[in-house]
């Protein structure tokens, strides 16, 4: 599933790519795929509105419309949204299947909307756990998935909300901690991994065994792993890509993850891979020591 990098560069893309574009058209080929909230309609609410912006709220993508309300994706783990013009040309952005370059629709296409310039956007899903929706764009914050959802780490000064949100898990270790969105939003395995290394903080550290400063200092790496990321274009090079149709080169770059085996770029102790909190996660025994409570 992408990560917050992942999804802020197609919102990126997107952003480019369909903003002051009018629709003139939707096609729904799976129902599982597309749904109205809060009675909104597709023929009043979406067809004939133009695009004013996109948005992102943790890994959730917003379209808003002229008419007040928004269409919504989550991508999932094999979504892509792609954008063709009357000219053939295309951009992608999501899983990076045949269907990037192939001729659209296809198969994995579950959505049509269509612009009044010739313009088209497809949503495409392979395992159909994605979706689009329409609703008011003041339903999008009741959305389950962002009701609860911590601060978002690159925007603003998290650190009030984070602290406050993080210390309420004092006996969790701090990578379930980072990867509980309601901790912080946006935060995946990748990243957890990358910022505690550059932190020098053993994944299954308990929280409450951290002070302040080492809260602060794991907050400043997350930001800067996603950062640097975001430079390079995202991280999942097996399975995203972003708006231009180009993999994500920031996994070349990771200083741990899926580096087990190789010598820790830091210290040159054999980075590890154990688990903790249900996944898989990549640490140098040396830089990373976990200490005794």
């Amino acid at each position: 599933m992408p990560e917050l990098p992942e999804v802020e560069t197609v919102r990126r893309g997107l952003e480019r790519l369909v903003v002051g574009r009018r629709v003139s058209g939707l096609e729904v080929r799976c129902d599982k795929s597309f749904g109205t909230v809060a009675g909104s309609l597709a023929d009043r609410d979406l067809l004939g509105g133009g695009i004013t912006g996109v948005r992102r709220r943790g890994k959730v993508l917003v379209l808003d419309l002229e008419s007040g309300h928004c269409l919504v994706a989550h991508l999932k783990m094999t979504g892509q949204l792609i954008v063709r013009d009357d000219a053939g040309e295309r951009w992608g952005a999501g899983h990076p299947n045949d269907s990037l370059v192939g001729e659209l629709p296809d198969r994995s296409t579950r959505v049509i909307v269509r612009f009044d310039d010739g313009a088209t956007l497809f949503f495409n899903d392979q395992r159909k756990f994605g979706w689009l929706h329409l609703m008011p764009a003041e339903a999008v914050g009741e959305i389950a998935l962002v009701a609860g959802m911590g601060p978002e780490p690159l925007e603003g000064d998290p650190w009030p909300q984070f602290r406050a949100r993080v210390r309420r898990h004092q006996a969790t270790s701090i990578k379930a901690a980072l990867l509980n969105q309601a901790v912080l939003a946006g935060v995946g395995n990748i990243y957890a991994d990358e910022a505690l290394w550059g932190a020098r903080v053993h994944p299954a550290t308990p929280v409450g065994s951290l002070t302040d400063r080492a809260l602060r200092e794991i907050l400043r790496e997350i930001r800067r792993v996603m950062e640097l990321s975001l430079e390079l274009g995202g991280s999942t090079d097996r399975n995203y890509v972003d708006a231009e149709g180009k993999r994500g080169s920031y996994l070349a770059f990771a200083q741990v993850f899926r580096r087990e085996g190789q010598p820790c770029p830091r210290c040159g102790t054999t980075i590890v891979k154990t688990r903790v909190a249900g996944r898989g996660t990549h640490v140098c025994p040396r830089c990373q020591r976990l200490r005794a409570a």
